[in-house]
């Protein structure tokens, strides 16, 4: 019963008082008010409804006489400790085709879960230190509504960062900060596409990018990948008329090969001839391993057809749900008008946490402990499974990313025992959901980030190949 308190209905035949206790009996049988919750006090909700104090106390006195709520002087009014509660209401069973589909990703912590940094290995103390810090220096200003378009400290932050770590030349009002990846898809298609618009994807590409697409009515066009990343001259056979193309050039989303130098000057030439619009998507773009990362396209970039997209969701950790866009600088004062048509800003307090970490070089750190972990933690990860499931798999190893990929050999389905390793908490992704219309072999795109040691590769391997055997 927390928050504001629907008003009662005074049409009704039952006294106010009635109504009170009618209300608290239910979020109580219903398990909304559960043993041992604090209840509003009598003097609140008078406050709060407006009626007289002797009504509430009504309503109050008959709960208490039957066991439901018990005073505990100024520690409050309680539900009943002891009381016994009935099961809850049963929902009604939705249709089978009701109700939005499942989220891609889970809000879990499991082994070999796509999409999430060390968490063991996040600076806590650091961003505690920070997060106080920001809190003591607020003023009444930093309560108001957020900048739209992104605190102007995160906006500089970022836009140094770029320059000197992705070769990246742009101003701090070139940049825009969302909310995530999807959410700047979003932005860009609202000022630069429209409705029946084609867009290339990489095939095999990240599956809420051509879903988010749909659900706006743009085509999605898929284009091949192979060893030297996206297919360019296919795509320009296939849709050359295209007024965008999703690229992930750093390492290919999900099987980790590079854009090559030709490839990406060929896409440069067909965007800028075209006047399509490149969206860069910088995939795990910090975490290479066996050289230095590798320069953004958008450093390549001459003509201004180049949008790039990062986020901090891998790099520092999702629940942060802060991401960037970079956009040339003629587009500025369209996403600008956009940004503040569809977009409330995201929460200026994280916005300042991030700035300061980045600011105060605690960010390029972390990345550096990062790149220096993840590449001990693969090669763990893949003697690992490697040493346990020995012919049944081949593992990939991309130069860089946050991921292995296992092929899996003979006639097997990937989706199968993707379904049935997440029976068993191993909560792999299988190729074949990133298909499109290629048909890529069966293999497991399987996280490392979190894999501690060699050892915990062996004990979760042995639990996959049971799955394997039987």
């Amino acid at each position: 019963m927390n928050g504001d308190i629907a008003p009662l209905d005074p049409a009704s035949a039952e006294p106010f008082y009635r109504q009170i206790y009618e209300r608290f009996r239910g979020a109580i049988a219903s398990g909304v008010l559960k043993p041992g919750d604090r209840v509003p006090s009598a003097r609140a909700l008078t406050k709060e409804l407006g009626l007289a104090r002797g009504t509430i106390d009504a309503a109050y006195s008959l709960l208490a006489a039957e066991g439901y709520i018990v005073a505990r002087g100024q520690a409050g009014t309680i539900v009943a400790p002891d009381l016994k509660q009935r099961a809850p209401l049963a929902s009604p069973r939705p249709r089978p085709d009701a109700g939005a589909p499942p989220s891609f990703r889970p809000d879990s912590i499991l082994p070999f879960q796509m999409g999430l940094p060390a968490l063991d290995a996040f600076p806590r103390k650091i961003w505690a230190r920070l997060g106080a810090r920001c809190i003591r220096a607020m003023q009444p200003q930093d309560m108001l509504h957020p900048p739209v378009s992104g605190l102007p400290e995160l906006r500089a932050a970022i836009a140094a960062y770029l320059h000197m770590s992705r070769g990246i030349d742009c101003a701090p009002s070139q940049i825009f900060v969302t909310s995530g990846y999807r959410h700047t898809v979003q932005l860009i298609a609202h000022a630069l596409l429209k409705e029946g618009d084609r867009v290339w994807l990489e095939d095999p590409g990240y599956p809420p990018t051509r879903e988010l697409l749909g659900h706006m009515h743009i085509a999605a066009v898929p284009v091949p990948v192979d060893g030297e990343g996206v297919m360019v001259e296919e795509g320009i056979r296939t849709a050359p008329d295209a007024r965008a193309a999703v690229v992930t050039p750093a390492h290919q989303s999900p099987l980790c090969v590079t854009l090559s130098l030709a490839r990406r000057l060929a896409l440069l030439d067909w965007a800028a001839k075209g006047g399509a619009w490149i969206i860069e998507d910088d995939y795990d773009g910090e975490y290479r391993y066996i050289s230095r990362p590798l320069p953004a396209l958008k450093s390549l970039d001459r003509d201004g057809r180049v949008l790039y997209s990062g986020t901090f969701s891998k790099v520092l950790l999702p629940g942060i749900r802060l991401a960037y866009l970079v956009v040339p600088e003629p587009q500025v004062e369209r996403f600008e008008q956009i940004h503040h048509a569809f977009a409330g800003g995201s929460p200026q307090l994280t916005q300042a946490i991030v700035a300061a970490f980045m600011a105060e070089g605690h960010f390029a750190r972390h990345i550096q402990r990062m790149r220096k972990l993840y590449a001990e933690r693969r090669a763990a990860a893949k003697a690992g499974l490697e040493k346990v499931l020995g012919p049944h798999v081949r593992i990939d190893t991309p130069p860089g990313g946050m991921h292995l990929i296992l092929r899996l050999q003979g006639q097997r389905s990937d989706r199968e025992l993707v379904a049935r390793m997440r029976k068993q908490g191993l909560y792999t992704e299988a190729l074949a959901d990133w298909n499109i219309a290629g048909a890529e072999g069966p293999a497991l795109l399987l996280n490392f980030t979190n894999i501690d040691s060699r050892r915990t590769a062996e004990e979760l391997a042995r639990r996959m190949l049971a799955l394997l055997r039987s």
